[in-house]
């Protein structure tokens, strides 16, 4: 698994990497079990403070992505059901569609690039929408 960051984004890099690896999940490269680097071994590939690693780790701990442990570090684990993701997840989809309608990007031109994102992650874990 490469994790890339762009530091010089206005997104903050404990969210490009917490979005890097949950990309990394959905595409299939990362699995149940696959361990990721140690906080200060990321930081330093990256130049970063090893807290901001520790921060996108939390993140994905909170959001039930990965498991922390002092002794095998941060690892994926099973999707568990969450009532509210659903929910919360359309809200997060519906202002970003806003967002490409408020500048005029066409709809069928936003139904194409979600169509094709889609297809990028892992097609197991998609259900086929043909």
């Amino acid at each position: 698994m490469i994790l890339t960051v762009d530091l010089s984004s206005d997104v903050p890099l404990y969210q490009q990497l917490r979005d890097r690896v949950v990309e990394a999940i959905a595409a299939g490269d990362l699995s149940e079990g696959s361990p990721l680097p140690a906080t200060r071994t990321l930081a330093s590939d990256f130049g970063i403070n090893f807290h901001t690693v520790n921060k996108a780790y939390e993140l994905l701990r909170q959001q039930g992505l990965i498991r922390l442990n002092r002794k095998t570090g941060a690892v994926v684990i099973a999707p568990v059901a969450n009532p509210t993701f659903r929910a919360d997840w359309t809200a997060r989809a519906r202002t970003l569609l806003a967002e490409a309608v408020a500048r005029g990007v066409p709809a069928d031109e936003v139904l194409t690039a979600c169509h094709d994102v889609l297809h990028t992650f892992n097609a197991s874990q998609l259900e086929d929408t043909a």
